[in-house]
């Protein structure tokens, strides 16, 4: 086996990397990463310079991983800020690092893309050993895969790479009839609770719109990207880490795997939320505002994303990383999962040890955190 890095995913036919991805999958699909690309999201310049890796046996395509070589550890949202500074007071160099994910997205799914006959096992061990001695030649300091499903992360784990835990809340679709229905699992005080902030949206005079794929005009990817931009730059002083173009050009060409919900006040659209969607899972990914409203964001972001699940029959509700305040909403906490291989020995023991004590805290925070949950 041959490990190759792309440079772009121009280098790769779409029909090919897309044979590999999971159908139905928009976030990692040909069209979305290579879009990140082409709209300066994920540039050298940025700091993601693409690195996608490809694993060759003969003239067949064994495995495909989006990957890139990073220059910082913004938007990759498994937080590992004082490794960095742990390599810095030891003289040494964390930048550049290998990442294998998805871009500013945090959300679980596969990342390691294998030919349907593949042998997994073999296929994991020819990689680890490809990018360690690639990296080791490049002076990269790490390889770091983002929110792989369990199974993998289990199996890489098995073959030395680092297992790292942490937590998020997701929403569990059991076959509800509609949204009453499920808040009709919820105890009188937080059914109420909920209801009432449903209320206070209308007695605000906003009126919410579902628009899917084709009903998002170009007005409206215009509106979103100024909501987008300035709810950034209020919450971390810049504009994010999308582009104008990735929303006008890249994600209004998905199709019905785009879901936009789009608030409306007397002066016109002041809010929206963007969802995108695989065949049974809606991610929540991006919100901007230009005008504060009490409980939008939660119906915007949250109670809208649900009753669409529910419309659609769709299983699972991933509405993003963090956020305490989805627990009451009935978001369920859940582990996400990362693997980490490190190129110098000594820090390499130190993350070995580190990410075993953390899994202990994380593991109770989640059962603690399962304890607050609305249901009856």
């Amino acid at each position: 086996m041959e490990l190759e890095l792309l440079t772009s995913l121009s280098q790769i036919n779409a029909a090919e990397w897309d044979a590999l991805a999971p159908p139905g999958h928009p976030l990692l699909s040909h069209h979305f990463l290579h879009g990140l690309e082409t709209s300066g999201c994920t540039t050298e310049d940025a700091g993601w310079q693409p690195c996608h890796l490809r694993l060759w046996d003969g003239d067949k395509t064994l495995a495909l991983a989006p990957s890139y070589l990073k220059s910082h550890s913004y938007g990759e949202y498994v937080f590992d800020w004082a490794w960095a500074d742990a390599w810095h007071r030891s003289g040494l160099n964390y930048y550049p690092k290998l990442v294998t994910g998805i871009p500013f997205t945090p959300a679980t799914g596969p990342r390691l893309l294998l030919a349907q006959d593949a042998d997994a096992d073999a296929v994991y061990a020819a990689l680890i050993a490809g990018v360690s001695q690639w990296a080791q030649q490049q002076s990269v300091s790490s390889w770091h895969l983002l929110f792989p499903e369990q199974s993998v992360c289990d199996s890489l784990a098995e073959k030395g790479m680092h297992r790292r835990v942490a937590t998020q809340f997701h929403w569990h679709n059991r076959g509800y009839r509609d949204f009453d229905d499920f808040l009709d699992t919820f105890s009188s005080r937080k059914r109420k609770s909920l209801r009432r902030e449903r209320r206070r949206v209308q007695e605000q005079g906003l009126k919410l719109h579902t628009l899917v794929g084709n009903d998002i005009n170009a007005g409206h990817w215009g509106q979103f990207y100024r909501f987008y931009q300035m709810t950034y730059a209020k919450r971390s002083g810049h504009g994010g880490y999308l582009s104008r173009e990735f929303f006008t050009q890249v994600a209004a060409s998905m199709g019905d795997r785009a879901v936009m919900v789009l608030a409306e006040h007397e002066s016109g659209p002041v809010a929206a939320a963007l969802y995108f969607r695989s065949n049974d899972t809606l991610f929540g990914r991006y919100w901007g505002c230009i005008k504060e409203f009490d409980c939008l964001h939660f119906e915007a972001c949250y109670y809208r994303g649900i009753e669409y699940c529910i419309a659609e029959g769709i299983n699972t509700f991933d509405p993003g990383a963090q956020g305490e305040h989805k627990i009451q909403r009935g978001f369920e906490p859940r582990l996400t999962f990362s693997n980490h291989w490190i190129a110098e020995p000594g820090l390499d023991a130190a993350v070995a040890d580190f990410t075993a004590r953390e899994a202990e805290q994380v593991e109770a925070y989640r059962k603690e955190a399962a304890t607050l949950l609305p249901f009856k």
